[in-house]
C-alpha cells in the first residue's frame, strides 16, 4: 500500500486536471506520474461518421501555474555581490532585490555537484549520492555519483505536469564514467527533465573556447569575435523562451540557467576588468571590512555582527611584498569583472522574459553561488587552475609577467584565497568549507511580482538550497508525486519557502539540517550550530584522523557570524549535537566519511567504475573526438605507445592524429609539414618536443611514438621516440609530465585538436588543426601497472 507523506496533504487538495471526454469529467491523479491516460473507449459502430470522438488526452499545468527561473551563479560567496553588501556591482540582481525578497539566512552544500542535485531534487546531496563532486564520487552509497532513480528531479515532475523545460550552461550532474559516446543517458539533461540543453556537461569550461552539447551532441560553438560562453548560453536560452511562448503562449516553462561564471577559469573582456582597476588596491582586509559596514547598512546582516578572523594561514595585506599586492589587486579585478558581466547577461534574459510580457507571472530565484567563493586558487592564485589539480605550486614570479594577460584565452586563472574570504564577509572561510557559512551561506533573491506583495523585504527564516523544490511545487499548485517513471520516490527531505513570502515574521520551518564535505560537517537546529573545522580547502594532503576533530558550538540567533563558541559553556547541548549530527549522517548516507580530496580523482583509488576498466589498449577511429579525461585511457605515470596507420597524398600532410588535453596541459601526436612531431605540454609552463626532420612520402605509413616512462613516482620524465614504419626517426627527453589530470574540459580527438591546441604550431579549432591525410586507425597502448 503507497503511503501519502505528509506534505502531499495540500497538494492532493489541488491535484487535479479536469478532462471533459463525452461520458463527462474524470478526475486525473498527479501523484503518480507520468499522468495514466483513460482507458479507450470501444466502439460498435462501423462508420465513424455516426459517432463523437472522445476529447484529446493532454497534460496541462494547473491554471495558474507560474513560469520559474533558477539562476545558479557558481562559486561566488555572501559577501561578493552589491546587493548583499559586497564590492562588486550586480545591477541586475540588485534590481529583482528592490521588487522582491534577500534570503540572507539561505544555504548550500559547500560544493557544486552536491549544490546542483539537491537544488533540482529537493533532497539531501547524500540522498542524491552526490556526497562530493562526480570526479571523486566512490564506492558509498550516499558518495556513488548516480543519482537514483527514487530522486526524480524537479525538472521531470513539472515537464510530466505540462511544462516545457530547458536547461542552459553548467550541468555537473552526471556520473565521470556515463560521460561517453556510449553513455548511458539517463543522467544527462535531456534525459533528467529537459526539453533541451545547452551547455557543458564537466565541472567548468574555458569562458573563450567551450566544451558545448546541445542535448547530447557536442557542437561547435559559433565563429564570433570576442566569442564568450556566458554571452552564448544567454542567447540561446533568451531564443528558446521566445520560441516556446510564441508557440505555445498558454504553457508554463521553466528554465534552469546555470553559469559556468565565475568558476575558474576567470575568463572576462579585458573592458570588464578594467572597470575595477584600482578598486582593490586598498586589499582584502580593509575589502571584508568595508563590506561588514555594507551589509549592515542594507539590514542583510545584524548591527551587532563581528566580522570573523581571517584564517591563520593567510597573511595580512599589510605584510605583503609590494608585487605581491599589484599581483593580487590584479586577479580580484579580473573575478569582479567576471562576476558583474555575469549580472549584465542575466539581465539580458530577464529583460527578454519582461520584452514577451512573462516577468510578472515568472517566479524567479537568483542564487549568488552554489557554495562560497572558492580558495581553490592557494595563498598566491594561479595562471593555470590545472596546477591545483595536479599538486603543483606556482610562485609569484612566474604570476607576474602574466598579469596583463589575466582572464584572456592565454590564461586559465584563478585568484588567491585571500580574496576568497574577502568575498565570503563576514565569515571565515570559503567554498568546501561545510561547516562554515562562509562555505555554505549564500545570497538569494526571489521575485515573482504575481504573489509577492513587499518590495525589497528580507527574509532571515533558516532556509536550505533544498527547500527550492518544494516551494516550486507548491507554488505551482502541484502535489509531490510519490511515483516517478514506475519508480516509488524517496519523498522531499526540503521544506517550501512559500510561507515566508508574504510573512517576514513567520516561524521557520527547516529547523534542521546537517551539513558535510571531505571530513568538515556540522549540525544546524532551532538557532543552534555545531561544527568541526577538519581541513582547510588548500589542505590537500594527508589529514589528521576525523576522531581527533574538536567540535565548537555557537547561538547563531545572537552570533551571524561564528565568532563566539560556546562549547565550554555548554558542553552538554554541545555533546547532544554531535549525536544527532551522527543520526542524520547514518540516515542519509552520509557516513562513512572520506576526507580525502585529489586522491580521489583516481577512480582506483575512489572504488568508483572505470569505464575501460583494466584494459591497456584502446583503438580509435577518425571521428572519435570529444573525449572526457575520465572515459579515455589513463596514460599519467606509465610508458605508453600509440600506433597510427595513416595514409598522404603527399610529403606536405599536416594536422593532429591523436591528442588529450589543450593549450594548459596534454600532448599531441600530429604532421606538421609532412613530418612527424610529438610534443608534450606541461602545464602550459613548458613544451618537450620531438620532431622527424624528414617528411614522409606519399602512401601508406605507420607513425609509432613510444614514451618510456622513468618511474619512480608520479609526474616523472622519459624518453620518447618516434618511429616510421619501424623505423626510428627520432628521439628526445621529456623532463616531466602532468601527475594527476590534464583538464577539466578539454578533450582526447583523433584527427584534430577541439578546443585550445597542446601544440603551440597547428593552429586553434578543429578546421586549423585538421589532418589533411586519412586516419585508418589510432592504437594507444599503456603498461598495465603505474610506476
Amino acid at each position: 500500500m503507497i503511503q501519502t507523506h505528509p506534505r502531499l496533504a495540500l497538494g492532493l487538495a489541488l491535484s487535479f486536471l479536469f478532462v471533459a471526454p463525452s461520458s463527462g469529467a474524470s478526475q486525473v491523479d498527479r501523484t503518480v506520474l507520468p499522468i495514466a491516460q483513460p482507458e479507450r473507449p470501444k466502439y460498435k459502430e462501423l462508420d465513424a461518421r455516426n459517432v463523437t470522438p472522445p476529447p484529446l488526452f493532454k497534460v496541462e499545468a494547473p491554471k495558474d501555474a507560474p513560469n520559474v527561473v533558477i539562476i545558479l551563479i557558481d562559486d561566488v560567496g555572501f559577501g561578493a555581490t552589491s546587493a548583499f553588501g559586497g564590492p562588486i556591482q550586480t545591477p541586475t540582481l540588485d534590481k529583482l532585490a528592490s521588487h522582491g525578497l534577500r534570503y540572507n539566512n539561505f544555504h548550500t552544500t559547500a560544493l557544486c555537484s552536491p549544490t546542483r542535485n539537491a537544488l533540482k531534487t529537493g533532497r539531501n546531496h547524500h540522498t542524491t549520492n552526490t556526497g562530493s563532486i562526480m570526479e571523486t564520487a566512490t564506492a558509498f552509497p550516499g558518495n556513488t555519483g548516480q543519482v537514483p532513480n527514487s530522486v526524480a528531479p524537479l525538472a521531470e515532475m513539472l515537464r510530466l505536469n505540462g511544462y516545457s523545460t530547458g536547461a542552459f550552461g553548467k550541468w555537473h550532474e552526471t556520473a565521470a564514467w556515463e560521460t561517453s559516446v556510449s553513455g548511458p543517458f539517463d543522467r544527462w539533461p535531456t534525459h533528467s527533465g529537459f526539453d533541451k540543453f545547452y551547455g557543458f556537461i564537466g565541472g567548468e569550461t574555458d569562458q573563450w573556447y567551450p566544451l558545448i552539447y546541445d542535448g547530447v551532441t557536442r557542437v561547435n560553438p559559433p565563429e564570433k569575435e570576442g566569442y564568450h560562453f556566458t554571452e552564448d548560453m544567454t542567447d540561446q536560452a533568451i531564443a528558446w523562451v521566445k520560441a516556446q511562448q510564441s508557440m505555445t503562449p498558454n504553457k508554463p516553462f521553466f528554465l534552469y540557467f546555470a553559469t559556468g561564471a565565475v568558476h575558474a577559469p576567470h575568463h572576462v573582456p579585458e573592458e570588464w576588468a578594467q572597470k575595477y582597476k584600482g578598486k582593490f588596491d586598498q586589499g582584502w582586509d580593509q575589502v571584508r571590512a568595508d563590506t561588514v559596514a555594507e551589509q549592515k547598512r542594507l539590514g542583510v546582516i545584524p548591527e551587532s555582527t563581528d566580522l570573523a578572523p581571517r584564517p591563520e594561514d593567510l597573511s595580512a595585506w599589510k605584510d605583503l611584498p609590494e608585487d605581491h599586492r599589484r599581483l593580487f589587486a590584479r586577479q580580484a579585478e579580473v573575478f569582479a569583472g567576471f562576476l558583474e558581466h555575469t549580472d549584465y547577461n542575466v539581465g539580458r534574459l530577464i529583460e527578454a522574459i519582461a520584452d514577451i510580457g512573462e516577468l510578472d507571472k515568472t517566479l524567479i530565484f537568483y542564487i549568488a553561488g552554489d557554495n562560497g567563493t572558492s580558495a581553490e586558487g592557494g595563498f598566491i592564485g594561479m595562471y593555470n587552475e590545472m596546477t591545483y589539480f595536479n599538486q603543483v605550486t606556482e610562485s609569484v614570479e612566474d604570476l607576474l609577467p602574466r598579469m596583463d594577460d589575466w582572464g584572456g584565452p592565454y590564461t586559465f586563472p584563478h585568484m588567491s584565497a585571500g580574496w576568497a574570504v574577502a568575498f565570503d564577509a563576514p565569515f571565515s572561510w570559503t567554498k568546501q568549507v561545510a561547516s562554515d557559512f562562509g562555505g555554505t551561506r549564500n545570497g538569494m533573491v526571489v521575485h515573482w511580482p504575481d504573489r509577492i506583495e513587499e518590495e525589497g523585504g528580507i527574509r532571515e527564516q533558516f532556509s536550505h538550497v533544498i527547500d527550492v523544490a518544494p516551494t516550486i511545487l507548491e507554488a505551482a499548485s502541484l502535489p509531490e508525486p510519490t511515483s516517478v517513471n514506475g519508480t516509488r520516490q524517496i519523498p522531499m527531505e526540503g521544506t517550501s519557502l512559500l510561507y515566508s513570502f508574504n510573512d517576514a515574521e513567520a516561524p521557520e520551518r527547516h529547523t534542521l539540517q546537517y551539513f558535510e564535505m571531505f571530513g568538515n560537517r556540522a549540525i544546524y537546529q532551532d538557532g543552534w550550530f555545531a561544527r568541526t573545522l577538519h581541513r582547510a580547502p588548500w589542505q590537500t594532503g594527508k589529514q589528521k584522523p576525523l576522531e581527533s576533530d574538536v567540535w565548537e558550538l555557537y547561538n547563531v540567533k545572537e552570533d551571524f557570524s561564528l565568532t563566539r563558541n560556546l562549547a565550554a559553556e555548554d558542553p552538554a547541548r554541545l555533546k547532544k549535537m554531535q549525536a544527532l549530527f551522527m543520526e542524520e549522517a547514518e540516515k542519509y548516507n552520509v557516513l562513512p566519511i572520506d576526507d580525502r580530496t585529489v586522491e580521489r580523482a583516481n577512480a582506483a583509488i575512489a572504488g568508483r567504475p572505470d569505464l575501460l576498466g583494466d584494459r591497456t589498449s584502446l583503438t580509435l577511429y577518425d571521428g572519435m573526438n570529444g573525449i572526457l579525461e575520465n572515459t579515455f585511457m589513463n596514460s599519467k605515470n606509465k610508458s605508453k605507445t600509440i600506433t597510427a596507420e595513416i595514409e598522404v597524398a603527399d610529403d606536405k600532410a599536416t594536422g593532429v592524429l591523436l591528442t588529450q588535453g589543450g593549450r594548459f596541459g596534454g600532448w599531441c601526436l600530429y604532421m606538421k609539414d609532412g613530418r612527424p612531431v610529438y610534443t608534450y605540454n606541461y602545464l602550459g609552463l613548458d613544451r618537450y618536443t620531438v620532431a622527424a626532420e624528414e617528411p614522409i612520402p606519399a602512401g601508406k605509413a605507420t607513425i609509432t611514438m613510444a614514451f618510456d616512462y622513468d618511474g619512480g613516482g608520479l609526474g616523472k620524465g622519459g624518453e620518447a621516440t618516434l618511429s616510421v614504419n619501424g623505423k626510428k626517426v627520432a628521439s628526445g627527453r621529456i623532463e616531466k609530465t602532468q601527475p594527476l589530470l590534464f583538464s577539466a574540459d578539454e578533450t582526447a580527438d583523433v584527427g584534430l585538436d577541439n578546443q585550445t591546441p597542446v601544440a603551440d604550431d597547428i593552429g586553434i579549432g578543429p578546421v586549423a588543426t585538421r589532418f589533411t591525410g586519412t586516419i585508418h586507425k589510432v592504437i594507444l597502448e599503456v603498461d598495465d601497472e603505474e610506476t
